[in-house]
């Protein structure tokens, strides 16, 4: 029997984050700094208020798009913190950002339409982008400092352009778009037909001030797809719970593949995202601050080049100088130094390295000394 399967799965491999995770944790001995998974629990405050959700009871469907008084607060929240006018008819809550940024790429995208990934980058764009029948189209902003060119922007855009993924603070380099870059990028786009999809699930965790989003730009609000993420700021990685908002038209047709793929999130869990927005992040945003300033010492200290973040959790090392591709840098690094990072390339950006430092700080002095002795013996 021939038995087939979709071209488009069988076009895309599982993730090269996780498999190089998996050969740190499967290393005997060996220190990661790997994942970008905040160290810290859950809030005390939080859990407790799921916990009594499910004394509760609150274990039946809810409304699909999520309970209105969640979409509510995710509303007055956005508004509040970040100057972003959404109402709650144009919000779904999510099984994580990556459900966003699944249903939002699914909805725009026909077979053959291109989505611009300005790289480095996670590679979940590429693969969604390519499970939904398009065509991830690399921007490297590498020699830019990791911002936008204008110019090449423009070179970048066709007639098949239906997308772009701006991801500001950036995975995995921490780079924040400055405001010209942003006024650069809108210039370009402004009178074209094109989506703009704003991953800023890290924009709670900056360490400068002025930062702006792409989402500010009102007169582009029916191209905008804002994603957000409960993940990070307040440490819910395994909850598994984002949102996002878009103009109501498109949200309106974002629910069709949202009911159809997961129906909606659980009931009990959305008290207690109502409850982390009133959370105060200001002690993590510090926390996240003076570990960047000592990673970024060492590494510097090191001779190593890195551009220093001014958000999210992540280094991002050039390591071109040493003359080995980023996968064997870091196989080597991992086998004879016992500590582990990400390559570069599976970012799309080949001749570099990705350091978290979203680790104790135990863990982060221990493996940066090991990382210290390896490159003496190169």
């Amino acid at each position: 029997m021939d038995l087939t399967l979709n071209d488009a799965v069988l076009g895309v491999e599982l993730s090269g984050i996780r498999r190089f995770t998996v050969l740190v944790r499967n290393t005997p001995g060996a220190c990661a700094l790997t994942i970008g998974e905040p160290d810290q629990n859950t809030p005390e405050a939080v859990k407790e208020v799921a916990k009594a959700a499910l004394d509760a009871n609150d274990t039946h469907y809810p409304p699909g798009n999520g309970y209105p008084y969640l979409l509510e607060a995710i509303s007055k929240f956005e508004e509040e913190a970040h100057g972003l006018r959404y109402s709650p008819e144009e919000i779904i809550l999510t099984i994580g950002a990556t459900e966003s940024l699944f249903i939002a790429l699914s909805t725009i995208l026909n077979p053959g339409d291109e989505v611009i990934i300005p790289t480095p980058a996670f590679s979940l764009y590429e693969s969604i982008t390519k499970l939904c029948r398009g065509v991830p189209v690399n921007l490297p902003t590498e020699g830019n400092r990791f911002q936008i060119d204008s110019q090449a922007l423009q070179a970048a855009v066709t007639t098949r352009t239906k997308a772009i993924v701006l991801t500001s603070p950036n995975n995995p380099t921490g780079c924040i778009y400055t405001q010209e870059t942003l006024n650069a990028i809108h210039d370009v786009l402004k009178d074209k037909p094109i989506f703009v999809l704003c991953d800023d699930v890290y924009r709670t965790l900056i360490y400068t001030d002025g930062y702006h989003s792409f989402a500010e730009f009102q007169d582009m609000r029916d191209r905008i797809i804002v994603i957000q993420s409960f993940s990070k700021p307040y440490a819910m990685t395994g909850w598994r719970l984002g949102y996002c908002l878009a103009d109501a038209p498109i949200r309106d047709r974002m629910q069709i593949f949202h009911q159809y793929s997961v129906v909606s999130a659980p009931a009990f869990v959305q008290p207690a995202c109502a409850a982390a927005l009133a959370y105060d992040t200001a002690p993590v945003v510090e926390l996240f601050r003076r570990r960047r300033d000592y990673v970024y010492r060492r590494l510097t200290d090191m001779g190593l080049e890195v551009q220093e973040p001014e958000g999210a959790f992540y280094m991002f090392i050039d390591i071109r100088k040493f003359g080995m591709a980023s996968v064997t840098f870091c196989e080597r690094m991992l086998r004879e130094g016992l500590v582990g990072v990400i390559p570069g390339v599976y970012f799309s950006t080949e001749g570099y390295m990705r350091l978290s430092y979203c680790y104790s700080d135990e863990n982060l002095k221990r493996g940066l000394d090991r990382m210290e002795a390896f490159l003496r013996t190169l």
